[in-house]
């Protein structure tokens, strides 16, 4: 005779085995939204089954049979699960023990994971409170989206024990941290949490520079083939560039805080050379260097053989403020067809590098925002003007269109 345990999950198998659809392609809509339904349900089932079953594991004692000295650990060598999420289920199932009607409404699918794991953190502040009001708790669990309910356990903490919700929102902003650091690939790993005064700021000014960004891309027509995260990295780096360029950013070392690109003039000639490289985020390719320089202060370093600085001439402007301007007039804006970026946001290219020979003049200089700016100089588009205007061509020759 088979352990009941063992029936149990044989027949929990033959379910699950019946509830599969094997095709999903030859169901509806409707039949398809519905078997996510049920796989939801199912979810929520199986989170309060661990969790009742981890707290009778516990209360036995049986991981220490095997040598581990915690039940997440015993988790992490038995079921191959992240020492993070097994943490989380030790977590909910200590919790869930004392949480009743919160455990068997996730059994009965009523509440999410997400919910339960709100609930718990509020039964964990103030598990006596947390007794009385459970019932109110849950139902507002069952009602309400996760972002909701948030919200509505933050108030209920705070009217039960108003100097416990003090401390915990100051140790949430103790918690703060932001690290930085230059890879051996050339990516800037950018890590950290920020308290949610610093944090919503944040998210703000990305979402408000996304939204410039999606709002002039409409006006055009273009498309946009970024990934979210990657529109976001774009809007954080445009942040940055438009802080940099304030007149009134204060004064570091003597100067205005800039970007520093240092490299030999073989690079800056677009050749081969020796040194190309950013202050902290290291080595780059002479074009991308080529592409800082188009617009930007350039200071000459006259260096001995061994490199040794001997005389360091007088910073100079590439594009001076009024051509930039003009520029501006006449482009209205990152000049590559479909964009139409603001010139806020644009860098004023060189057609010919003016390292090459190119002269900075109005009829040599066109508005590249930054992402159509690295296209160019990594080849993948050509321009060259026209009758005073911009023509853009592909890599194959082609014509694009005009710019402006």
């Amino acid at each position: 005779m088979l352990p009941i345990v063992g029936v149990t999950m044989s027949t929990l198998r033959s379910v699950c085995d019946e509830l599969r659809i094997r095709d999903l392609r030859a169901v509806s809509d409707d039949e398809l939204a519905s078997y996510l339904d049920e796989l939801e349900q199912t979810d929520r089932f199986i989170d309060a089954e661990r969790a009742r079953a981890l707290g009778e594991l516990e209360r036995r004692e049986v991981v220490g049979r095997d040598g581990h000295l915690s039940l997440a650990s015993w988790m992490v060598a038995r079921h191959g699960v992240a020492p993070s999420t097994a943490a989380g289920h030790v977590r909910m199932a200590r919790a869930l023990k004392q949480m009743p009607v919160t455990a068997e409404a996730l059994a009965g699918g009523e509440v999410s994971s997400a919910a339960v794991s709100l609930l718990v953190s509020a039964q964990e502040a103030a598990p006596g409170p947390f007794a009385r009001a459970e019932d109110a708790l849950v139902d507002a669990a069952r009602a309400l989206p996760v972002t909701q309910l948030r919200s509505t356990v933050a108030q209920w903490r705070e009217g039960t024990d108003a100097e416990r919700a003090m401390e915990d929102e100051e140790r949430r902003f103790e918690r703060r941290r932001l690290h930085i650091s230059a890879a051996l690939d050339g990516m800037v790993r950018v890590d950290g949490e920020l308290d949610p005064d610093t944090g919503q700021t944040v998210i703000t000014a990305l979402r408000a520079v996304e939204d410039a960004d999606v709002r002039s891309r409409e006006g055009s027509g273009a498309e946009d083939s970024r990934a979210p995260a990657q529109r976001r990295a774009d809007a954080l780096g445009e942040i940055c560039r438009q802080w940099l360029d304030l007149a009134e950013r204060p004064l570091v070392s003597g100067e205005r805080p800039h970007v520093v690109v240092t490299m030999d003039l073989e690079s800056l000639e677009g050749r081969l050379g020796r040194r190309c490289e950013l202050e902290d985020a290291g080595p780059m390719t002479s074009e991308t260097a080529r592409l800082w320089a188009c617009d930007a202060n350039v200071t000459r370093v006259i260096t001995d053989g061994s490199s040794q600085p001997l005389d360091l001439g007088r910073k100079t402007k590439v594009v001076p403020p009024a051509l930039r301007r003009a520029v501006a007039v006449r482009d209205g804006g990152c000049a590559f067809p479909g964009c139409g970026r603001p010139s806020s946001w644009c860098d004023a290219h060189h057609v010919d590098h003016w390292a090459d020979g190119g002269s900075t003049s109005l009829v040599n200089l066109v508005l590249l925002c930054r992402r159509h700016h690295r296209l160019v100089h990594h080849r993948r588009f050509t321009v060259e003007m026209t009758n005073e205007r911009p023509r853009f061509f592909r890599a194959d020759g082609s014509v694009l269109g005009r710019g402006g």
